[in-house]
């Protein structure tokens, strides 16, 4: 009989076939607005200010999307597979109880943290947007404020979260339709500013010939810690892509569709940074790292308004996909008898307005390196969960054991100790630069060092684990003895 956590809330059901609808047009555009947004511009000019040249900026730029549509194929397969959110998957790896730990800081924290900071973020667009029909809006309310917020800011904030909201009971067909209309949105709009900072800056040439100081030190180092930090980004959306690929009709489908949609949308993001980062300082004498501030320097106020609604819906999209969407499941996974996947994220989107991300904004160094470091300890469940994924159950899953309450599943009390451990440990190897300066470089290239020695790590633990009996049932460790 079905565990009766599951039999009130079947969100955390696998998904059933008529309800996988997905399918490579999906795939293709719906990481659009997570790579085409006002951080990931900023974060190519900080490239820029290293010294490094155009081409070794174009390099890490399509070097890390390669990397990043391998490993959200891979991470996607369960998902596609089965149909089983992150949630559920998580505790294949980690045992019921031991994917707590995990799945708080991924689905929770970091999360509803990041929703929080990304509404608040989308807001100041909306304000500008409105601004654009109604000048007086921005002084509305005179020197009101609430909580440090004035008026204008306020109600932009508040409206920007009700969109969300509104996502979060449309379903998964509107997020669908919302990620199909912003595909060609944002080819038109960032391919046009990469043309209209080509003809500032007088045309592809001076922008190919431009040259930076280049590079201080070890370049080659600098260039994986470039790399690291794109993907760093990327974390806790490869961690909970099953949360999409479940709604897949073929793994064929989920997989090509996010090769091949980051790989060409990774290009135009190569070519419209750097153009626009490049064109702007040949033109006025400083490099334009906020394409809010590209946006303002339009001359066509359609052009402005088309601008400003497409960087709203990309941030609109990033956040019901990279924070709403696993708060919910997360949430819903904790309490499956009180919540469902729309209440819990619900409860999430209130929660990322009660942290107040504007007054978090005020001290973003902080607040990015607290975040930076819940990825540092994350990258290891990724290695942990390929390991665990491919080479120790061979794509094979055994879904009675994760939804039926007579089995006792394959670890002992719950949690797989190998997986925690080898997260515990990969993850101070990780962040350990960050406290010892002879250490940095690890730290710098904390991605990399958290996959790759979690992958080694965890397989030594099982062996070790196989051989002293500890964290796994009899049955595990004869499957694992038969290669399964």
């Amino acid at each position: 009989m079905l565990d009766d956590s599951f039999s009130d809330n079947t969100d955390l059901l696998p998904t059933k076939l008529d309800a996988r609808t997905w399918k490579f047009s999906h795939y293709f555009s719906i990481w659009i607005g997570s790579v085409h947004n006002v951080p990931s511009y900023v974060t190519i000019g900080g490239f820029f200010a290293l010294g490094l040249s155009i081409w070794q900026v174009f390099f890490i730029i399509m070097i890390s999307s390669i990397i990043l549509a391998g490993m959200m194929t891979l991470n996607g397969h369960a998902g596609g597979k089965y149909g089983i959110p992150f949630s559920i998957l998580l505790r294949t790896s980690f045992g019921r109880k031991g994917a707590i730990i995990p799945g708080v800081l991924r689905g929770i924290i970091a999360a509803i943290m990041w929703f929080g900071l990304q509404t608040y973020a989308g807001s100041l667009a909306v304000t500008i947007l409105i601004a654009e029909f109604w000048e007086p809006y921005p002084t509305l309310g005179a020197d009101w404020s609430f909580l440090g917020l004035s008026l204008a800011n306020l109600i932009s904030l508040l409206l920007f979260w009700m969109i969300n909201v509104f996502f979060i009971f449309a379903g998964v067909d509107a997020l669908g339709k919302l990620t199909k209309l912003l595909s060609p949105l944002v080819f038109v709009v960032f391919g046009g500013m990469s043309i209209w900072a080509i003809n500032l800056a007088g045309g592809i040439i001076p922008i190919l010939n431009f040259s930076e100081k280049g590079v201080e030190g070890n370049s080659i180092l600098i260039i994986l810690s470039c790399i690291s930090a794109i993907l760093a980004t990327w974390v806790a959306q490869i961690l909970s892509v099953s949360d999409v690929t479940r709604y897949s009709r073929t793994n064929k489908g989920q997989s090509c569709g996010q090769i091949v949609g980051l790989l060409i949308t990774y290009l135009l993001f190569a070519v419209a940074s750097i153009t626009i980062i490049i064109g702007s300082e040949i033109a006025f004498g400083v490099p334009i790292w906020n394409v809010l501030e590209v946006i303002n320097r339009f001359d066509s106020k359609f052009a402005i308004i088309l601008s400003l609604l497409t960087i709203c819906l990309t941030t609109l999209s990033v956040n019901i996909v990279g924070n709403i969407i696993p708060a919910g499941y997360q949430l819903a996974s904790l309490s499956p008898k009180r919540l469902n996947f729309k209440s819990g994220a619900f409860i999430g989107t209130i929660i990322g307005l009660l942290i107040m991300p504007w007054k978090l904004m005020e001290s973003p160094t902080s607040i990015f390196t607290f975040l930076n470091m819940i990825g540092g300890m994350l990258s290891p469940v990724i290695g942990v969960m390929l390991a665990d994924y491919f080479i120790i159950k061979k794509r094979e899953i055994n879904l009675q054991e994760l939804y039926f309450p007579n089995n006792k599943g394959r670890f002992s009390n719950g949690v797989n100790w190998p997986a925690l451990l080898t997260t515990l440990f990969t993850g101070c190897i990780s962040l350990i630069g960050r406290f010892i300066d002879i250490l940095e470089p690890i730290y710098n290239i904390s991605w990399f060092t958290g996959v790759i020695v979690s992958v080694v790590l965890y397989l030594l633990f099982i062996y070790l684990s196989k051989l002293l009996h500890i964290g796994r049932t009899d049955k595990d460790l004869a499957s694992i003895s038969k290669g399964g």
